[in-house]
Parts: C-alpha cells; sequence; structure tokens
C-alpha cells in the first residue's frame, strides 16, 4: 500500500504546531516556578523565629532607631538598649565610600556567617536580620526582639567585623 499524502503531512502537522506550542508552555512552567520561589522565599521571610526574635510587621513598628555605618569600621550607635516585644524599623545609612552591611545575631551566628561570607564575599542576603547598604545610600529593616539577653549587629564582609564594624544590643524586660 502506498503511503498518501495525508498520512505523512498529518503527523508532521501535529509535529510543528507541538513544537510552536512548547516554548509557551515552557514559559508558563518557568513564570510558575519563578512565583513558588517568590511565594516560598516571603514565607520564610515572614516566619522565621531566630534566637534573638522574629520579622517585624510594618504596621506594628513601636520606635524607629537610625543606625550609621562608616568607612572607620564602625556603627553609630554602637549600643542600644530595647525592651522585650518591641518591634524596631532600623533606618541603616552608610556615610562611607565601600559596601558594607548589617546583620542581626549572636557572636555564634557571626563567625558562621562570617566563614560563608569568605567563600561568597559577593553573597546575596535574602534574610529579614541582614541588609546590604550601598555607599551613600540607605536601607531598612524591621526587626521584632522577642528574646531577652545579649545580641549583636555586625558588618560581616571580609575584614570588616575584625576591624571592629560591631555593635551591641542589649534585650531587657519590658
Amino acid at each position: 500500500m502506498k503511503p498518501s499524502i495525508c498520512n505523512i503531512m498529518l503527523p508532521a502537522t501535529l509535529l510543528s504546531l507541538a513544537l510552536i506550542a512548547l516554548p509557551a508552555a515552557v514559559a508558563r512552567a518557568d513564570d510558575k516556578h519563578a512565583n513558588d520561589r517568590d511565594a516560598h522565599s516571603a514565607a520564610s521571610l515572614s516566619s522565621r523565629a531566630t534566637a534573638f526574635g522574629q520579622p517585624g510587621n510594618r504596621k506594628k513598628v513601636d520606635r524607629t532607631i537610625a543606625i550609621d555605618m562608616n568607612d572607620m569600621m564602625r556603627f553609630g550607635p554602637s549600643e542600644l538598649t530595647i525592651r522585650q516585644g518591641e518591634t524596631i524599623r532600623f533606618v541603616i545609612r552608610n556615610r562611607g565610600k565601600i559596601l558594607h552591611e548589617m546583620v542581626l545575631g549572636t557572636m555564634e551566628d557571626f563567625k558562621a556567617h562570617g566563614e560563608t561570607m569568605k567563600q561568597h564575599p559577593g553573597m546575596e542576603h535574602e534574610d529579614a536580620y541582614m541588609t546590604h547598604v550601598k555607599p551613600g545610600k540607605k536601607e531598612t529593616m524591621l526587626w521584632q526582639f522577642t528574646k531577652l539577653g545579649e545580641f549583636h549587629y555586625a558588618c560581616l564582609i571580609p575584614g570588616h567585623f575584625e576591624a571592629g564594624m560591631i555593635g551591641k544590643i542589649t534585650v531587657k524586660k519590658g
């Protein structure tokens, strides 16, 4: 039996249509995965509690504290007293000419994070308790201090912490 033109053209046409539709299907799948990643990141940031507190709610800010950073490897102020349960809006301004960051945490956290920063100095931060601040710019950070104790803020860019770029936070009973 001799193949007809229909028997040859129909499979070729279906294959062509499938190849035309494939990029659109892949793009939709990529968009869905990107949205899933964004939702996962937002969820992890909004609900992650740490040894020193949790991300703050912008509708429940108790105080705003201005923090300055400079190329002398110092924060100003270098010590803060906060009441347990307070949500703080930090307005962090880099008055220097090089990149700095502010990371909230414990000394143990800083040691571990500092080692990671040495291995990956350009790494981006996605957690609510840390932010990079470009020279001459400012960033904000919201944090609720739910635990009593002594905590810190530091710049963990290699060499900055070691040069003394650290501040102390004392969280007292409200």
